[in-house]
């Protein structure tokens, strides 16, 4: 990321121009240079660039048309010639003349006598150029041998020298087509960035979108989950499965409350649900298991009769061969609003906070959670089965046909009937009592666990 700061601090710095006398800050010399230097031009060979660097790089490496002059100007070689002429320049007459004669001098004078060979050197010599051939022409035999491989070397160097020219040349050109790649992929970078900040764009429009359409997609599994439980017979068998996880979200409160799947009095009538805390809700909590139930909006309630009155009974299953489910049941108060035709998706839910206590459920060897699983039975009772038959039809198997167990239980209520009219034979009196009015069995005659209630049963109302 740029540094603001630091860029603040870059303006203010002083500034001389390298091509005239201006100076000041650096935040006006870019507008300086566009108005007073826009394109520098060399002066020996008139190409024109787009900044001093590389006007600099040109000279340096390679314009052609530079002067430059002889390494050997010192000892008597005055010429100034071109950069591309320079090899020539060593090859010519004048050039090797010159070195002749530093070669001569340097041979007439003792080895060990460094100091006049210093003073040989630094001599002009430039005066007795005219006069070197006819001195060369009187040289021993041995001297102008080496001075001839002493050319040669001279002339193989200078032949090198004009290959690294060339190979200079070379590289500057390959240096030139690699930047211009450079700023061609410094482009096509800057493309691609600008293309993903619009694809990030685009993302961050759809985002919202997406978590809109998971939305769907989960409310939509959702009602395929409870789509494949749907009961339309008044009763529910609702199948709790990782039950220590959800107890341990309910004590923990992330979870306080769980939802039964939806289910129907028949095809046409009210659809309700069951709610239950699993550790307990109000006066209940952490001494009880809660259970409550739902009254809730369907597709036919403008036909139905409200307020609901029908009495809602809960069987705690026990999934052991003793079967000693653990019962309850409550009657609707019609006054309460939680069994008025619902306004809303759902009524305030009505039931029983103390259904069970929790330190029995939490045994590890209690007969109601097995794999971790539990099983709770709803039933709305819309055919006023009395009481001393709850516990006969709550211990029927689940998995009978509805017409079966109906069946059955009409079969043990006329058997009980018969049973009551034929222990008041003898007074030859028929007595007729209404269901809930029977006498309640005792627990010793049971072989199911019931929780009796009175008549008259408060309400228990939680939002």
């Amino acid at each position: 990321m740029p540094d603001r700061g630091f860029r603040n601090d870059m303006k203010t710095l002083k500034i001389v121009c390298a091509q005239c006398d201006w100076n000041g800050p650096f935040k006006d010399y870019e507008a300086h240079f566009n108005e007073s230097h826009p394109n520098p031009i060399c002066e020996f060979c008139g190409e024109q660039f787009t900044s001093n660097i590389r006007l600099d790089e040109h000279k340096q490496r390679e314009c052609t048309e530079i002067t430059q002059l002889c390494p050997l100007v010192e000892y008597g070689c005055l010429s100034s010639v071109r950069r591309i002429e320079l090899g020539h320049h060593y090859r010519s007459v004048d050039h090797q003349r010159v070195l002749l004669n530093i070669v001569r001098r340097l041979s007439a004078k003792p080895a060990h006598d460094p100091s006049e060979r210093g003073s040989t050197m630094d001599v002009d010599i430039a005066p007795n150029i005219a006069g070197s051939l006819s001195t060369t022409t009187t040289t021993s035999e041995t001297l102008s041998t080496s001075i001839q491989k002493v050319c040669e070397a001279m002339n193989t160097l200078a032949s090198r020298i004009q290959a690294l020219n060339d190979e200079t040349q070379r590289v500057s050109n390959e240096s030139v087509r690699l930047q211009s790649s450079v700023e061609s992929l410094t482009q096509e970078l800057a493309s691609l960035k600008l293309s993903v900040q619009e694809q990030g764009a685009f993302l961050d429009g759809i985002k919202p979108n997406q978590e809109i359409l998971q939305q769907e997609v989960a409310s939509l599994k959702q009602k395929v989950d409870d789509a494949q439980y749907v009961s339309y017979d008044g009763t529910l068998i609702w199948k709790i499965t990782s039950f220590q996880e959800k107890m341990r979200d309910a004590q923990s409160e992330r979870q306080t409350s769980i939802y039964s799947p939806p289910f129907y009095s028949s095809s046409s009538g009210y659809k309700m649900r069951a709610r239950l805390y699993l550790h307990g809700d109000g006066n209940a909590r952490r001494t009880h298991m809660s259970l409550f139930f739902v009254l809730m909006r369907g597709p036919n309630d403008a036909i139905l009769k409200f307020p609901f009155n029908y009495k809602v009974t809960f069987c705690l299953y026990d999934q052991t061969p003793q079967q000693r489910h653990i019962i309850d049941s409550f009657r609707p108060d019609i006054q309460s609003s939680s069994f008025q035709r619902p306004r809303s998706e759902m009524n305030i839910a009505s039931g029983i906070p103390k259904f069970y206590p929790l330190v029995e459920i939490q045994r590890k060897d209690n007969p109601y959670v097995r794999e971790d699983t539990m099983f709770i039975k709803v039933m709305v009772d819309f055919g006023g089965i009395p009481k001393t038959l709850l516990p006969y039809a709550l211990s029927l198997n689940p998995g009978l046909p509805e017409h079966e167990a109906q069946r059955r239980i009409q079969e043990e209520m006329k058997k009980v009937s018969s049973q009551w009219t034929i222990e008041q034979g003898q007074q030859a009196v028929l007595v007729v009592r209404e269901p809930e009015q029977q006498p309640v069995m005792g627990e010793e005659d049971e072989d199911i666990r019931r929780i009796d209630e009175p008549e008259e049963r408060e309400e228990y109302r939680f939002i």
